[in-house]
């Protein structure tokens, strides 16, 4: 049987109670996601150690998903006017073809490449090298499965310039990917740190999955305040303009830094502000992301 999947573009006051709505209008499931998403525009929704949480993103893609002989536009119409809206917002809607929906998402998963020596494996593959250092992780609540251009270009620079025995910080872990990747190529202990509980616990997971050891992740404010060797942090722009003077002060004097979750042309605005701690390499860019390294003075 096919579905019907309702997408509307809605401002952050209204996207909660609509999706509220929605559900109780008959909606079989409710995602709502940040329609600014890939752009210089992204918004993280997380606050960051001293600021208030943000929320919700400020231009919000709802997307609902009912049975196909339901009538989409009148419930989407009750639903604004449960929540007080003159007229119903943008949207459209999509036919889904009946699909074995665990089979079709696992298709999209496959290992994948960092290296010839490095491998990201979900548990539903057998690794394609058993002599490679596979780490072992499916997608799940939190982000960095290795399918991201930002995850890769970090993934690489690790791979590329671990020499062992390092001391590691990877700030916004989400999956835990970056400070197990750093671990299995020979880092001596790792710190992952997140404000999202949910990635906190899915590294955990991550990292007993692949069994390695020394290795901590923590909410910001339960982190020891320690410096690292090796400070690594996958975010995103904003984020890693005001987390710029706590990662150079998490940086030991000597120590190498690297960024990535910054959109090719917002690369050289970070460059100006990490330089006045780090001497920063040439940014290395992929599908219009791009990686910053440097080594603190």
């Amino acid at each position: 049987m096919p579905w019907l999947s309702l997408i509307i573009d809605t401002q952050a006051e209204h996207a909660e109670a609509l999706s509220e709505a929605l559900l109780e209008l008959g909606a079989m499931s409710v995602d709502l996601l940040d329609a600014d998403a890939d752009t210089p525009d992204e918004q993280a929704i997380f606050g960051e150690p001293g600021e208030p949480p943000p929320g919700v993103w400020q231009h919000n893609r709802v997307s609902a998903l009912f049975d196909s002989d339901e009538d989409v536009v009148t419930i989407l119409r009750k639903a604004s006017a449960i929540i007080g809206l003159e007229q119903i917002p943008q949207h459209h809607i999509e036919t889904l073809a009946e699909n074995d929906w665990v089979r079709l998402t696992q298709s999209q998963f496959e290992p994948i490449s960092i290296s010839p020596r490095l491998w990201i494996v979900p548990t539903w593959h057998t690794p394609s090298d058993p002599s490679a250092i596979n780490i072992v992780l499916d997608p799940g609540l939190a982000f960095g499965t290795g399918s991201h251009p930002t995850t890769r270009l970090c993934l690489r620079w690790l791979d590329t310039n671990l020499q062992g025995g390092e001391s590691v910080l990877d700030y916004g872990c989400g999956s835990g990917i970056l400070a197990i990747a750093a671990l299995k190529l020979g880092a001596a202990h790792a710190v992952g740190v997140d404000v999202d509980l949910q990635a906190v616990n899915a590294s955990r997971d991550n990292a007993a999955s692949n069994q390695v050891k020394n290795v901590r992740f923590y909410s910001p404010d339960h982190a020891p305040q320690s410096r690292y060797e090796l400070v690594v942090a996958n975010i995103l722009t904003n984020p890693l303009r005001m987390l710029a003077p706590l990662l150079a002060d998490a940086t030991r004097s000597g120590g190498h830094i690297v960024l990535s979750g910054i959109l090719e042309e917002q690369a050289q605005e970070v460059m100006n502000i990490y330089q006045q701690w780090f001497d920063l390499n040439p940014p290395i860019f992929e599908d219009g992301w791009s990686c910053l390294s440097g080594r603190k003075r």
